[in-house]
């Protein structure tokens, strides 16, 4: 008598990161061999939540054997939210029942995460869920030193972009704010800021007490501006976590009320432009200083979601999809893929949740790393050593028009 083989669905969720193909293509192959029919579902969870099962396809060696070189998603993207609603949760399983899903992988970052676990406790012993994590802002918990796929390959891009603009802001004497995703973490900034060699990069990370004074934040910008200026340079790159947004006192924005949220409730932070809010600011301070200066700002980001991943990626996520897809094949579930010490090791998804939050777990820079406190010695920063030696107080306290005990008071809770 011949049973029916297993199908197994693969879903993607979030933003896209270089890699997310490699995963299908490693998942589909893997599963077809050990026995399983594999369903693509076409832009994460927003069709099942909606009852649709015509989005899906059947997914074959041949077809996706070669899409690992590519950048994007093969799938599509969404992201469409099932947790917000018990009724949602129920709608997706159905769909996924319809469609003969007895095994899903899901493919993204924390949102999508939770949303896998949320789903596979509701499914209550019915579906097997394993997901494999993704983001380039590299903020899933996982062991320090474990990257999240795509995080190189972004890093990678991002770099290249920013060397440039160092060139020129060489070349012409101005500044630039590179301002790069992350919205919790400022992991992506620090390794593009630190391997490029900006002059200065800063993370939220850094502003344990929270809201954070946009006066603050300006400051710090300005005493490198000023540090920079009194060596004899006119120019530079700061790079920005775009969640130092989410830090500021909103009262000094005027408020956030007006700016939309996603699914999950995140601020779009795209419609909330910090690098030019800190432009503005900083090209205020300077002009009122008699220091007029060309600050631009230029938001690193979509360039790299779907960038073609490097060969660390590529491999990294073929191993990823080939463990994912051997955990369903081996009737594992609520679990998170991951490769520690190079053998593949599942995260229980009872290990992910936050207790104080009920989300899944947010990995931050460890500003007490060695790592950070290599990074910081090479960004132009003013420091306390600064504002204690004479010389140099006194020379930055000239370039600006103030007294040394002025520039004093001005920049000392900002100063390292």
């Amino acid at each position: 008598m011949n049973h029916p083989r297993p199908t197994v669905g693969i879903l993607v969720g979030g933003g896209p990161a270089p890699g997310i193909n490699s995963v299908i293509s490693a998942v589909t192959i893997r599963c077809i061999l050990g026995g399983s029919d594999v369903l693509g579902i076409i832009d994460g969870f927003k069709w099942l939540m909606e009852g649709g099962i015509g989005q899906a396809r059947p997914l074959s060696i041949e077809e996706v054997s070669r899409i690992h070189f590519r950048g994007g998603s093969y799938l599509g993207t969404s992201r469409a939210n099932p947790t917000k609603k018990a009724e949602h949760l129920d709608t997706v399983l159905s769909a996924l029942a319809r469609l003969g899903v007895t095994r899903l992988v899901t493919i993204g970052g924390d949102d999508t995460a939770f949303s896998a676990l949320k789903l596979e406790e509701r499914a209550a012993g019915r579906l097997q869920v394993v997901h494999v994590p993704k983001t380039i802002d590299n903020d899933l918990d996982l062991p320090y030193g474990i990257p999240t796929f795509g995080f190189q390959t972004a890093r990678h891009v991002g770099v290249e972009i920013v060397k440039n603009l160092m060139v020129d802001a060489h070349t012409t004497s101005r500044w630039y704010l590179a301002v790069t995703m992350g919205r919790k973490a400022g992991h992506l900034a620090l390794g593009i800021g630190k391997a490029v060699g900006a002059t200065l990069t800063v993370i939220p990370e850094e502003f344990p007490a929270r809201p954070v004074k946009l006066r603050r934040l300006v400051d710090v910008l300005l005493g490198t501006v000023i540090k920079r200026l009194n060596a004899g340079r006119a120019d530079g790159v700061i790079v920005l976590a775009e969640g130092l947004i989410e830090i500021l006192d909103p009262h000094d924005l005027g408020g956030l009320e007006h700016v939309e949220r996603d699914e999950h409730g995140h601020l779009r932070l795209a419609e909330v432009d910090v690098g030019d809010v800190l432009r503005r600011e900083l090209t205020k301070q300077l002009k009122a200083w008699g220091l007029p200066t060309t600050i631009m700002a230029k938001n690193v980001g979509y360039e790299l979601r779907c960038a073609d991943p490097i060969p660390y990626d590529i491999e990294y996520t073929r191993d990823l999809g080939y463990c994912a897809a051997q955990l369903v094949l081996d009737g594992g579930t609520a679990a998170m893929v991951s490769i520690q010490n190079g053998r593949f090791t599942p995260i229980p998804f009872s290990r992910m949740v936050d207790p104080a939050t009920g989300r899944a777990k947010v990995r931050m820079v460890d500003t007490k790393s060695e790592s950070y406190r290599i990074a910081r010695q090479y960004m132009i920063r003013l420091s306390s050593e600064d504002l204690s030696n004479p010389v140099e107080l006194g020379r930055c306290a000239a370039l600006v028009g103030l007294s040394p005990e002025q520039f004093r008071d001005r920049f000392a809770g900002t100063a390292d």
